[in-house]
């Protein structure tokens, strides 16, 4: 027996308890009230007495049906409310039990239910298709199957936070059998009953293809840049191989020798192999690994490519690293060079020809985080134009897709960092990037 059955038996004894002492003292009460009432009758009249002896017993029989009328009713209608109620509140619940049954099933992302321990409750048929494990499996599973030992122990620390009560939401990687991996979108979301944490729910959904299509984005918007950089490039080559093809025949015309030309020739052919050592860098297809990357170093590399648009297009650039100490952050070098690639591109393109074009490039330290700031004296933007940057197909260039600053909006949010824009029209355009400080050293750097 329950402890509501229990309730309710004692709630039945109490009422039956309560009739009954109401039906034993109205007994009392009418016997004492009759005698009395009997012998003053006795006295006064006879006939009275006789007739109030006769039908005593039917008034006693009367008032009292009355009386326990009136208690049961009350009693009854106060049950049958509660009843009614009780009832409807259970069809309620039982309504919400099937809406949050829903919202378990039928949802579309994965959704597992967690002891504080770690042990799975429940799982719906997401969760069964995204770990390929059926319920029983789990049950018996440890989560350090699924991951490596530098994801578990990231993962562990927002477990942590949610036994504090906060949700969370992060991307991690799964091994799954037959060296199958996918990459997560994860939230957990602590389950509080009492104001206690009693459990957490665990939402995931399978990003992989998704990621593969960014990469491919990613992948193909340099290939775009590289292409319109190539014209330029091949520009800048241009000009040393014309004074190596004229130091080589002045010494077939003398037959002489002459070191101050060989070292000029040296010095042009390491300008060559420089600009075409970073365009190889740049187009080579390499996997996605984060590892401490020195900023000034990223930049100094990538205007070697970008002196050769600026010279093309008449620009002057400029660059002055402000901070007192070597600034390294978490990345992957060749997304990092994409971004100012495009950021300086977008910039020299910017100048009208009637101008003499200015690009400053500034390097400075903000205590946690790096700043890059990339200045221009071109045609600026109105503040409508700047609210849209970054949206793909939205671009300010006559022939162009907008998938650039996207592009590059994209990579940035992947390295923690934020890009923002200012401009004004006929005076020029900042874009600043911002992107956290890292230690030169960082064990166990993984892959995005």
């Amino acid at each position: 027996m329950n402890l509501g059955e229990t309730s309710t038996m004692k709630q039945a004894k109490d009422i039956a308890l309560r009739i009954s002492i109401t039906y034993v003292l109205l007994g009392v009460v009418w016997i004492i009230l009759s005698d009395y009432f009997s012998m003053i009758l006795a006295h006064e009249k006879l006939s009275m007495y006789i007739y109030f002896q006769r039908y005593k017993g039917w008034l006693f029989t009367l008032v009292t049906g009355i009386i326990i009328f009136l208690l049961v009713y009350r009693r009854t209608h106060e049950l049958i409310l509660s009843n009614e109620k009780l009832k409807k509140k259970e069809k309620q619940l039982q309504i919400r039990n099937q809406h949050y049954h829903s919202l378990f099933e039928q949802n579309p992302d994965a959704v597992l239910e967690l002891t504080l321990d770690g042990n799975v409750v429940s799982v719906n048929s997401e969760a069964e298709g995204l770990l390929e494990s059926t319920h029983e499996e789990l049950k018996e599973v440890k989560f350090s199957k699924f991951l490596d030992e530098g994801e578990m122990k990231r993962v562990r620390e927002y477990f942590f936070e949610t036994f504090k009560g906060w949700s969370s939401t992060f991307e991690t990687s799964i091994h799954l059998a037959n060296n199958k991996q996918k990459i997560l979108r994860c939230s957990l979301v602590p389950i509080i009953i009492n104001r206690k944490v009693t459990g957490m729910f665990a939402i995931a959904r399978d990003i992989t293809l998704h990621r593969e299509n960014e990469e491919m984005v990613v992948a193909s918007e340099k290939l775009s840049v590289i292409g319109q950089l190539a014209a330029a490039v091949a520009h800048e080559i241009r000009n040393p191989l014309t004074s190596l093809k004229g130091f080589i025949q002045l010494m077939q015309t003398s037959n002489r020798i002459n070191h101050d030309h060989l070292d000029i020739m040296l010095s042009e052919v390491d300008r060559i192999d420089l600009i075409s050592g970073e365009m190889l860098i740049l187009g080579k297809q390499q996997e996605v690994h984060f590892r401490p990357e020195k900023l000034d170093d990223i930049l100094r590399q990538v205007l070697v490519l970008m002196e050769a648009q600026a010279h093309l297009d008449n620009v002057s650039i400029y660059y002055e690293n402000k901070a007192e100490n070597p600034l390294y952050v978490l990345g992957e070098g060749n997304q990092l060079k994409q971004v100012f690639i495009n950021i300086i591109k977008n910039a020299v393109e910017s100048i009208p020809d009637y101008k003499d074009g200015i690009v400053s490039i500034t390097l400075e330290d903000r205590v946690s985080a790096a700043r890059v700031i990339v200045t221009d004296n071109g045609v600026g933007m109105d503040p409508e134009r700047i609210g849209h940057l970054g949206e793909p197909f939205y671009s300010t260039k006559e022939k162009g897709t907008g998938l650039g600053l996207a592009v590059c909006q994209k990579i940035i949010e992947r390295h923690k960092g934020h890009i923002h824009f200012q401009s004004e029209i006929e005076k020029g355009t900042a874009v600043e990037i911002s992107l956290p400080i890292v230690e030169e050293e960082i064990p166990g750097a993984t892959a995005d």
